[in-house]
């Protein structure tokens, strides 16, 4: 059989939401106040039924690399555990909203249609439980982020986001060695990124206190017009990279130039006021 794993996110959104609007149709339904919500929920939650058997078979097919994450196998494991809850639950709400479907005596179908809601709340519960860990998974491990489609350049993504956030975490911690050691393996595995240089410029000047080597980095890096959030920073590094150095007149027209970029910009209007001129300076 084919290996589903890659959609398996698809998948269960689609079950969870189809439970959870079918199970708040049946309960709606008892009320008589909206004749729709009987056959709408039974409808609902049959599909919910098909999808959460779906999802189950995917995430089985999802989870051999993921378990494989170093800390994330027994969450794994957990996470699989309450997704057979859930679909065997849902396997049996199914089963009732047939039954009630197809027999002829009112009070047996009206008691299916109870049981049905009643296994509807313990339904949500493990649907909660089984999300709540496979959030886990995603976010608190990564799991299948950057490597669900195979894709080697998704997994490159993901190798930079870890040393981004990892850098700053660092910093904020007072950590600022570490933290350029990392935006530097950053840098050299992605030298033809100009975010990522932008960035191992600006850990230079401020991490490694070395304006001489931050300038040298930023007059290599080519940066689009089409990234004009980019081209401000690569500007505003550029200048404070000048400054640094005690190339005041520089480091103004660098500003005036990226004022004529960017005009409507108070933060670059409020540095260029306090940027003073040296008219002795004849670097520029």
């Amino acid at each position: 059989m084919p290996d589903i794993g890659f959609y398996h996110p698809l998948i269960v959104h689609f079950a969870i939401a189809l439970a959870i609007v079918g199970v708040l149709f049946r309960w709606v339904s008892f009320t008589g106040t909206a004749k729709f919500t009987g056959p709408a929920g039974a409808a609902l939650l049959l599909l919910a039924t098909a999808a959460a058997v779906v999802a189950a078979r995917s995430g089985n097919d999802a989870s051999v690399d993921v378990e494989a994450l170093p800390g994330a196998a027994a969450l794994v494991r957990q996470h699989a555990e309450w997704g057979l809850r859930t679909r065997n639950v849902l396997l049996a709400i199914g089963a009732l909203e047939v039954f009630a479907v197809l027999i002829n005596r009112r009070d047996w179908a009206r008691a299916a249609l109870l049981g049905s809601s009643a296994l509807g709340l313990a339904a949500l519960v493990c649907i909660f439980e089984t999300g709540e860990r496979g959030g886990e998974i995603v976010y608190g491990h990564a799991g299948g982020v950057g490597t669900r489609s195979g894709d080697p350049a998704d997994v490159e993504r993901l190798l930079l986001a870890g040393l981004y956030h990892q850098a700053e975490l660092d910093r904020r911690a007072g950590r600022a060695d570490e933290a350029a050691a990392l935006i530097e393996i950053a840098a050299r595995r992605f030298p033809a990124e100009p975010a990522v240089q932008v960035m191992a410029a600006q850990s230079l000047l401020e991490q490694r206190h070395d304006p001489t080597a931050a300038l040298a980095l930023l007059r290599t890096v080519a940066v689009a017009a089409a990234d004009p959030q980019l081209r401000f920073r690569h500007g505003w590094l550029t200048a404070d990279a000048l400054e640094a150095l005690g190339q005041t007149d520089m480091a103004r027209s660098t500003l005036q130039q990226l004022r004529t970029e960017f005009p409507d910009s108070a933060r670059l209007r409020r540095r260029l006021d306090d940027t003073p001129s040296n008219p002795s300076q004849h670097d520029a």
